[in-house]
């Protein structure tokens, strides 16, 4: 056995490391391709322990799903919070967390793409319907949300350059100068601006 089959999580700890290695798995492979020995190993415990937690693959891939959109609309609350609000509110919040810089050394080493919070899961949506529809369904209930500050069709066309940003970057070729593309998208947000 290894160190990290020894060394006593909380409960808490180990869902958290569960979810971590899932996501990181799912970002690497795509939801479809979650192994429970696979998380269990990388996330340094058993698999009884991963299926006392979860239950099943799909109750592990339900809660790494229902995890990644608590943490992507905190991540946009929090951005909300600091916004003064008004036009393109919603949109700017979006820009900002797709292109948010790393906090740590290991964050800053990854792909651009992957340092947002939604990565695996919109990875993954890519090519699993249901995750399509949990993915779409989050976002509409978003934009409905947000309708009377971010309904205007040049707010639209921010939000689609932004997950062509987001795309590009997990296909390993971010644009050349990220920092201005971010400038000229947050730019495009005001109701001053007309164009992206």
């Amino acid at each position: 056995m290894t160190d990290a089959y020894r060394k006593a999580k909380t409960p808490e700890q180990t869902r958290r490391a569960l979810l971590d290695a899932a996501a990181e798995q799912a970002l690497a492979q795509g939801i479809a391709a979650l192994t429970l020995p696979g998380v269990a190993e990388a996330a340094g415990v058993t698999k009884g322990a991963l299926f006392h937690h979860f239950g099943s693959k799909q109750g592990l891939i339900d809660a790494l799903c229902n995890a990644l959109i608590v943490e992507i609309d905190t991540r946009l609350d929090a951005v909300l919070a600091d916004d003064p609000g008004g036009f393109g509110c919603f949109t700017r919040a979006y820009v900002f967390c797709t292109f948010q810089q790393p906090a740590t050394t290991e964050e800053q080493s990854a792909p651009p793409a992957s340092r947002s919070p939604w990565s695996s899961l919109s990875l993954s949506a890519l090519t699993d319907p249901g995750l399509a529809q949990i993915w779409s369904n989050w976002f509409q209930a978003r934009l409905a949300r947000h309708a009377e500050t971010d309904a205007d069709p040049g707010l639209e066309l921010v939000r689609l350059a932004t997950d062509g940003y987001w795309l590009t970057c997990l296909q390993g070729h971010p644009p050349s100068d990220p920092d201005a593309l971010f400038q000229r998208l947050i730019a495009a947000t005001h109701p001053s601006s007309s164009h992206p």
